[in-house]
């Protein structure tokens, strides 16, 4: 591995080295369209299962639907604000949060490194499918985790758009504003991407002008 960190005060705009091992460093980098292109299927894929195989009406995937992206905006949330922002005392721990969030704050516009590679997120993803099919009744749990999946393309795209894209539509246009203000002004809230709903509920909305956050 490589040590190489920029200092969270110099922030830059090329990639930085994550790796000395090739495969490992080319594994750190994905291209924009791949997470549509691995993900899109599966989503399509549980969501026509649960119409031809498990008969669920337009109703019953409608509310599924809305529990599915709904949970992943709590996910969304949950992630950014407790693992990425975790602050470890071990070298160890350090290494870890800068590999999966660390890098993004110091090479913010790395246009390679603001998606997560399939590498990475399939374990993720495997791991969530069995939770969801344990705790939910059979058949819900493909549908769910179908939508679910769908949330959180919509997020990698989001977030994307709002470091590489204008997004001049005003809805589209304050998400930019407000992740760019959670990269650049104080990065103790703000941890919404995709929709502000959990910072509302849980306190993490800086209610301060722009301007007058404290990094």
């Amino acid at each position: 591995m490589s040590n190489h960190q920029p200092s969270r005060t110099h922030r830059v705009d090329a990639s930085v080295r994550l790796f000395k091992n090739p495969l490992l460093e080319k594994l750190s980098h994905v291209h924009p369209i791949v997470p549509l292109l691995v993900w899109g299927p599966v989503a399509v894929w549980l969501l026509v299962r649960a119409v031809s195989m498990h008969q669920i009406d337009l109703l019953g995937l409608a509310l599924i639907g809305v529990a599915g992206l709904l949970t992943w905006t709590l996910a969304e949330y949950l992630l950014h604000r407790y693992l990425f922002h975790f602050e470890p005392k071990t070298e160890a721990g350090k290494r870890f949060i800068y590999l999966f969030h660390g890098v993004h704050h110091d090479t913010p516009q790395d246009k390679t490194r603001l998606l997560m590679p399939p590498a990475g997120a399939l374990p993720i993803i495997t791991v969530l499918w069995l939770f969801f099919d344990l705790i939910l009744p059979y058949p819900w749990a493909e549908p769910f985790t179908g939508f679910f999946i769908i949330g959180y393309l919509i997020y990698d795209y989001i977030h994307y758009a709002t470091h590489h894209f204008p997004m001049r539509h005003p809805w589209l246009k304050f998400l930019k504003h407000y992740h760019m203000r959670h990269h650049f002004s104080d990065e103790n809230g703000r941890y919404g991407v995709s929709s502000p709903l959990w910072d509302w509920l849980f306190g993490t909305y800086p209610t301060k002008p722009a301007g007058t956050e404290k990094h």
